[in-house]
């Protein structure tokens, strides 16, 4: 059977910097980054910042009847994601009811906050403390069930936890379903709501997130000379993704995507591999790809590595091609980092404008990348978007724009 074609046909974004398609775009384009203080644990725990959404109201999107009880935060993004993605695609309830669908899901952790509180409540009353809906409500599962509970459907559901590579692995594998004809249309991308004491602490302890609050607008600078280590956020960006054949815009094709890991000893050279092979599954050549959407968390050794291999990839003719990272702008999210990073690939595309690189100001010698600290408007159509998560696992998938 022939593969078809698969397109993004509605985004739906619940970011640091703006909810919905329109909010998230203005907000991306901005010079601005959304990483504050981060007290909400108290005092007791030490400095935090993180990117974060405090007025988030997942009734505002749903009607709150329909939500699973003792859904975590994690799936309220997601179930936020999912209406304002239908809306932008034009998907009515009925027109949902009588196609066939698949839901999936990536997220780097489970419900860290459910079960803490659990955990708490176990440590103050005893074995009557014990929450047993927990177990349904924090493992990844529950965030596509919850999905097809909200929407009244029968998809078929799928939950991936592939670290911070999670929310691309979930197109990917949802792009596989579509394209290969098992359903006609998938909800799928990433979320994620890790603002806990754990992992915060671990985190921090490991120095994959900042030990101050001072200037916290200018702690995370992708590439830069004076870069230290990236600031965990939260988040979460879905999709719709249907056939070419849909009557529906697309955004962008979904043309190649691929994963693979690193060697013990080699920081992102998995990623030379994964971005190779989503190139060779979308049949494109390195030289025909117009820009890049980095990993670039602002961890002084990862942002090296990646660089080295995009320098790698790509030779000399990187030089004329763009690249950027958001996470200055909303810091990094986890396994909802790739799925936001997709959104903005999309409507960079559709738009002509490739998102400032927030707070790189200084280049390092070793990052020597097309980046600029302002929007750029570029007409471009074919993206490379790269991930990398902790384990030495990485994702790379190629946007075309439809």
């Amino acid at each position: 059977m022939k593969r078809r074609r698969v397109k993004i046909t509605g985004i739906g974004p619940v970011t640091p910097a703006g909810i919905g398609r329109e909010e998230f775009w203005k907000g991306i384009l901005e010079p601005v980054s959304r990483v504050r203080p981060y007290g909400k644990l108290g005092d007791e725990y030490g400095p935090l910042v993180a990117a974060y959404l405090d007025d988030f109201d997942v009734r505002r999107y749903c009607t709150h009847a329909k939500i699973p009880k003792g859904s975590s935060r994690q799936t309220l993004f997601a179930i936020a994601g999912v209406m304002l993605a239908l809306k932008d695609a034009g998907i009515s309830q009925e027109e949902l009811d009588r196609t066939s669908c698949a839901v999936v899901s990536g997220s780097s952790l489970m419900d860290l906050g459910g079960t803490l509180a659990s955990i708490d409540a176990v440590y103050k009353h005893g074995a009557r403390g014990a929450k047993p809906r927990n177990i349904y409500t924090t493992v990844t599962s529950s965030t596509p069930s919850a999905i097809n509970e909200v929407l009244g459907i029968g998809a078929r559901t799928m939950a991936l936890q592939s670290a911070c590579c999670a929310g691309l692995d979930a197109i990917g594998y949802a792009t596989a379903l579509v394209a290969d004809g098992e359903v006609d249309l998938a909800i799928c991308g990433g979320t994620e709501a890790p603002l806990h004491r754990c992992p915060l602490l671990e985190l921090r302890a490991a120095g994959l997130t900042p030990p101050t609050t001072e200037m916290p607008e200018r702690l995370d600078r992708p590439f830069d000379l004076w870069r230290t280590t990236g600031v965990v956020s939260e988040g979460a960006c879905m999709f719709i993704i249907e056939p070419e054949t849909s009557p529906r815009k697309g955004y962008s094709y979904i043309s190649g995507y691929a994963f693979a890991n690193d060697e013990s000893d080699d920081l992102c050279g998995g990623l030379a591999i994964s971005t190779k092979m989503a190139l060779a599954d979308a049949r494109i050549r390195p030289s025909q790809v117009e820009a890049i959407s980095a990993w670039g968390p602002g961890h002084k050794l990862i942002d090296a590595a990646e660089a080295r291999v995009i320098m790698g990839v790509f030779g000399k003719a990187l030089n004329e091609i763009p690249v950027a990272s958001i996470k200055g702008s909303i810091g990094t999210p986890l396994g909802a980092a790739p799925a936001i990073q997709v959104a903005a690939a999309a409507l960079g595309q559709r738009y002509g404008a490739i998102p400032p690189t927030v707070n790189w100001e200084h280049p390092d010698p070793a990052c020597p990348l097309n980046l600029s600290k302002s929007y750029r408007s570029v007409a471009h159509s074919c993206t490379l978007i790269d991930t990398h998560g902790l384990g030495g696992l990485n994702a790379s998938l190629v946007l075309e724009r439809c």
